[in-house]
């Protein structure tokens, strides 16, 4: 990647480079492009080996191409299962018999399921479905797959139907909800098939006007029963999906007969998974309706009685995924704590918790068919994600594979650091620091100040596919990111207190946070540049128009202006809780004019580069567009940088390298010392 030889050239001359750190260098594009991220982990039924994606990215093909691997759950070498010079593979699901996995490929025919034996063999597709396949499930007794694919719904066939022989790319819509993330829904449902391996027959089993499973908010929301006499979904059944988060929990026979919801909360009840002894559903809760972000309870219903009980009423942590142990005797769950992913057992029907792995961030948790270990993905700052292996108890930690082992080992990279502050309201708040490699006390460093999105999300100690930490520091930056009111991991008072208030208690947490930063010694509190996405690109704009202590900006898929952006979205929900009501209700306005940094554009007098993209449906694209306009005609330097094919996140290689080099370059120049 190309280096500003001017805003290093201080910065490398104070250097001393220790004698066991001479053979490596910082971390550039080339290495970060080069890692290779394994994803979910899938122990086989005989407990002996785990099969699990590899995703690596291709500037040549401009593509994130992704492989099935295995390999030996004792430890040894791991090897692919599927390769190809077509499409990409993912979702391995192991054959109940354990002698195939099978996995969605788009290698032929669009996105299918197929099956490949696990001592060796070429692939066989299993379906063929017309609109290619989204997810799947096996059943119990492996005579059948249970899918879940796009449908094609009347408004589509009724623009099929006017175009007659003259083909258009026309929608027709009478509903929200049309779009979704980056891609438009009008004409289309997501539903759940029963097909039958015998004879290739895909059958509708939820032939109704919704998306099963749902399509926002949810998890892994389809089950079956051990036995596989019953199935459970999730969707939502209000008229209105976009407005509201009434997700429910629904059981039916497996030819989808004898549907019925076993939730009857407003809020957003997700991801149900039978026990082992096929007593009790558990499933994740929500507990305030028209709330996204509401901390996630789990609950557990009684499959005989149907009694309901959430397992942790008490426990004021938000539960993001969970697992049964094979004996029904505890769920294996997944909290973020204090910017840390931890995996905690939690004791049937006790709720009693017990924390096992913590460090960095530990996801994807397995546990083995006898329940004597855990496999998971564990990751940091410094170390890309891994598969790692632990005792029941979570200890006799160790890798399972070393997918970056080479690339990490010529890395210099430095450890990330924990700090705390007095933020906004008296609250402790907490953050982590970066310094860059080589460092030297006696030096003074710029800072790069990361602002997270969300809102409510946190920085954890994590190897980040986009705002990666390693790779400002390696620019000669100390980098540096707060966890302020909103932040996840901290409690459900702390989560919940930016809503109707994004720049009040975060803005306050931040410039307190800048405090304590800059009043380290080897911080340069005059060169100081912030950059954030989403919420954070919202807070971009707010900083700028409330001071003027940062040299430069970046705002990435920011919100500009709210009364826009309400209109603009596609899941209503989260400007109708953020603020209060829609923008035609006058409280509900003001608290968006309130907070709209819109408003204060004739206070902007800092550099601004936009980024946004065209596919991004949760924050448009107009947002990024009024947010450069005013810029200009502040008459301030500013860029916009436009990407046509990416939606919030910038996901393909050359992107990827594009946007890198165009922030870290803007950074650069706007933090170059005065007369460098």
């Amino acid at each position: 990647m190309r280096r500003r030889a001017a805003a290093l050239t201080l910065i490398a001359a104070a250097l001393a480079v220790p004698a066991g750190a001479q053979q490596r260098h910082p971390l550039a594009f080339d290495d970060f492009i080069s890692i290779r991220t394994p994803s979910e982990p899938a122990i086989s039924p005989d407990g002996a080996l785990v099969a699990f994606t590899v995703s690596a990215p291709s500037l040549d093909d401009n593509v994130n191409v992704s492989r099935i691997w295995v390999v030996p759950a004792g430890g040894g070498e791991a090897r692919p299962l599927t390769a190809g010079d077509n499409g990409s593979d993912r979702s391995p699901r192991w054959a109940p018999d354990g002698s195939s996995v099978a996995f969605v490929s788009t290698r032929e025919g669009g996105a299918q399921v197929w099956q490949v034996p696990v001592k060796g063999g070429e692939p066989s597709r299993l379906t063929a479905l017309s609109g290619g396949v989204n997810d799947f499930a096996w059943a119990p007794d492996g005579k059948a797959l249970y899918l879940t694919a796009d449908v094609k719904w009347p408004l589509m066939q009724e623009v099929d139907r006017r175009n007659d022989d003259y083909p258009t790319s026309a929608r027709i819509v009478t509903s929200l909800f049309f779009r979704h993330w980056d891609a438009w829904r009008a004409g289309r449902r997501q539903h759940v098939f029963r097909f039958t391996l015998a004879d290739s027959r895909a059958t509708d089993i939820t032939p109704i006007d919704r998306d099963v499973p749902t399509l926002a908010l949810g998890g892994r929301d389809l089950a079956l029963s051990a036995v596989g006499t019953e199935v459970a979904v999730v969707y939502n059944p209000d008229n209105d999906v976009a407005t509201s988060t009434n997700n429910d929990v629904f059981v039916m026979a497996p030819d989808g007969s004898g549907r019925q919801a076993i939730t009857t909360s407003r809020a957003n009840d997700h991801s149900p998974a039978y026990s082992p002894d096929s007593r009790y559903i558990a499933y994740l809760a929500a507990e305030v309706p028209g709330f996204e972000a509401d901390r996630q309870q789990l609950v557990l219903y009684e499959r005989a009685n149907g009694r309901r009980a959430p397992l942790t009423p008490n426990w004021d942590a938000s539960v993001l995924a969970f697992v049964w142990a094979p004996d029904s005797r505890s769920v294996l769950a997944e909290v973020e704590e204090r910017g840390q992913r931890v995996i905690y057992a939690v004791e049937i029907p006790t709720g009693r918790t017990t924390r096992l792995v913590t460090g960095g961030s530990n996801t994807a948790v397995a546990v083995s068919p006898r329940g004597d270990f855990l496999v998971f993905l564990r990751q940091s700052a410094t170390s890309p994600a891994e598969l790692y292996r632990s005792d029941a108890a979570g200890r006799a930690l160790r890798p399972l594979t070393r997918l970056n082992a080479a690339i990490t080992a010529r890395l210099n990279l430095t450890p990330l650091e924990s700090f705390s502050f007095l933020g906004g309201a008296g609250d402790s708040v907490s953050g982590w620091v970066m310094r860059p490699p080589n460092f030297d006390r006696r030096h003074a460093y710029p800072l790069v100040y990361l602002i997270h999105g969300g809102p409510q999300g946190a920085w954890l100690d994590e190897w980040h596919a986009r705002w990666n930490f390693a790779m400002f520091a390696a620019r000669g930056y100390v980098v540096a990111g707060v966890n302020f009111h909103g932040s996840t991991g901290y409690g459900r008072r702390f989560t919940g207190s930016i809503s109707r208030n994004w720049g009040g208690l975060p803005y306050d947490d931040l410039m307190k946070g800048l405090d304590a930063l800059t009043a380290r010694p080897y911080i340069d509190r005059q060169r100081v540049a912030a950059a954030g996405a989403s919420y954070g690109g919202y807070m971009i704009y707010w900083m700028a128009g409330h001071t003027n202590r940062f040299r430069t900006l970046v705002a990435h898929d920011g919100i500009f202006n709210p009364l826009a952006m309400a209109g603009t979205t596609e899941e209503l929900w989260f400007p109708l809780w953020e603020f209060g009501g829609p923008s035609t209700s006058p409280a509900a306005r003001a608290i968006m004019e309130k907070w709209s940094p819109a408003n204060y554009v004739s206070q902007w007098s800092t550099p601004l580069l936009v980024v946004h993209s065209q596919l991004d449906y949760r924050v448009d694209l107009s947002e990024g567009l009024q947010a450069f306009t005013a810029a200009k005609l502040r008459g301030l330097p500013a860029k916009f940088l436009y990407f046509p094919d990416e939606d919030h996140f910038v996901t393909k290689p050359r992107n990827r390298r594009l946007w890198w080099d165009t922030v870290l370059d803007w950074i650069d120049d706007g933090l170059r010392s005065p007369g460098a």
